[in-house]
């Protein structure tokens, strides 16, 4: 069982994603800062000095931070520009695949589908 799991934790596609996991994490943590950071405060000059961080709605004892709520939001849309960008850009550089020869022509008398190499149609008996 040992050997079975060792196996199954070195195997390439677990150690990939183990790397992309904490990758991610880093940078998940870099754009909380740059949103928290730089990207909120200056949004918050533009819009007359308003601290998003402080921005709360007080129901009996319980605080609503919807602030920081919308902090959230500007992290997770960059983060899914960025994503988006990525993939992008990897799919542009992707070789497309090459077109197969086709396997089948259409019958030009009766237009059903029928086998490239045939001399007759099966179905309408006309000589190709």
């Amino acid at each position: 069982m040992l050997k079975e799991f060792k196996d199954f934790a070195l195997r390439g596609n677990v150690m990939d994603l183990a790397i992309a996991v904490i990758i991610g994490g880093a940078f998940g943590k870099i754009i909380a800062s740059l949103v928290n950071d730089i990207l909120m405060p200056l949004i918050g000059l533009l819009l007359g000095g308003l601290n998003f961080s402080e921005l709360a709605i007080t129901v009996r004892d319980a605080a609503i931070t919807y602030g920081l709520f919308i902090q959230a939001i500007v992290d997770f849309v960059i983060v899914a520009l960025v994503i988006f960008l990525l993939v992008r850009a990897m799919n542009r550089m992707k070789k497309p695949e090459p077109v197969a020869d086709p396997t089948t022509k259409e019958c030009p008398y009766c237009f059903t589908s029928i086998s490239i190499k045939a001399k007759r149609c099966p179905n309408c008996t006309s000589q190709l």
